[in-house]
């Protein structure tokens, strides 16, 4: 188990300070290089611009194919960036709210879930509007939660971070093997959405981010409104009780939050995995495990992330694109194995 804050030192440690100082850079530090990210995936990609084509597409102009490119791209990073945001946050959540170092929106199935509904109201009732997506990610990812708690908590010991872990993974391959049972005898709907299911940005344009933005900033003030509790919680929910904490209500609200936050962000960019896990572990170096800058520190982790693996999508197989999902996969996956590995890691 993790150790409190280090804001909860004892009075004249010099721990406060030191970390104080380590969190001050690490927050300029992942401004910059989110600046520079940014900077990046405006200018590269398959086709090569100057500096007065960027000056031209990030005033409108699309006068030139250089320019238009520009234009183009910059919803795209703005998308990256909230959606990194959101599922690096939704990550940091669940794994305070489970106790579970392994949480993840993908590894528990919540993407899955989200994917699977947005699939099914496509083949079956015809969705068409990004909005009517988004409503029914947050259904499906609300849903997949649910499923994947109930099962954890069969048997003696209730849900514990290796049965949650257990149940989210085998419902992460049912979610995905239905899916591609929805998908496959219907070719439209197949070829429209093949890329979707990998994850990626690509599509993005403003009124798109417009229609997804009011359910990201709602998902964020709630798990940034439930960090203190979230900070209890790593107690153990018999002291965090012992101290006047409403454990399961403050579960279900930062579990909420995280739910619309990996929904939404799935509707508008699909199941991109292991944001949400790989981001949040490597902020708690920087930060420590305090969920007031942990949150926000995780989320600009998250957009620095699928930006620059944006980028890197569309660089290494130019003129072609790899989607971000693939990339983050690759990232994330020996990461997860190093996690894995870590058997002291049982619980945060």
């Amino acid at each position: 188990m993790s150790t409190l804050a280090p804001a909860l030192s004892a009075p004249g440690d010099a721990r406060p300070r030191h970390w104080g100082r380590r969190r001050a850079v690490g927050v300029i530090a992942l401004v910059v290089v989110l600046v520079v990210a940014a900077i990046l995936s405006v200018t590269f990609g398959a086709r090569d611009v100057t500096a007065a084509d960027i000056w031209s597409g990030l005033t409108g102009s699309t006068d030139t194919a250089s320019a238009a490119a520009v234009a183009k791209r910059v919803p795209r990073t703005v998308l990256a960036i909230l959606v990194g945001a959101a599922l690096a946050v939704s990550g940091a959540v669940l794994q305070g709210a489970t106790r579970n170092p392994l949480a993840d929106p993908q590894i528990l199935g919540i993407n899955g879930g989200a994917g699977l509904a947005i699939v099914v109201g496509i083949a079956f009732f015809g969705l068409g509007s990004a909005t009517s997506y988004i409503w029914v990610g947050l259904i499906g990812a609300a849903g997949a939660a649910v499923l994947v708690y109930a099962i954890g908590s069969l048997g003696r010991g209730g849900a514990t971070p290796l049965r949650l872990a257990l149940a989210g993974a085998v419902s992460a391959v049912a979610f995905s093997s239905l899916t591609s049972a929805v998908l496959l005898p219907r070719v439209n709907v197949m070829n429209e959405f093949r890329f979707w299911q990998i994850g990626g940005v690509g599509g993005a344009t403003f009124e798109t981010i417009l229609q997804v933005l009011p359910f990201l900033l709602a998902g964020l003030l709630i798990c940034l409104a439930s960090s203190t509790a979230l900070n209890t919680l790593a107690l153990g929910d018999e002291l965090a009780a012992g101290l006047g904490a409403r454990v399961r209500a403050a579960r279900l609200i930062s579990t909420g939050g995280a739910v619309i936050l990996c929904g939404a962000a799935t509707a508008v960019a699909g199941p991109i995995g292991f944001v949400g896990l790989v981001v949040p572990h490597m902020v708690r170096l920087l930060v420590g495990v305090d969920h007031r800058w942990l949150l926000p520190v995780s989320a600009l982790g998250g957009a620095v992330l699928l930006t620059l693996g944006d980028v890197v999508g569309r660089v290494v197989a130019r003129p072609e694109e790899i989607e971000v999902g693939i990339v983050t996969a690759l990232v994330g996956a020996p990461f997860f194995i190093a996690l894995v590995r870590r058997q002291r890691m049982r619980a945060l």
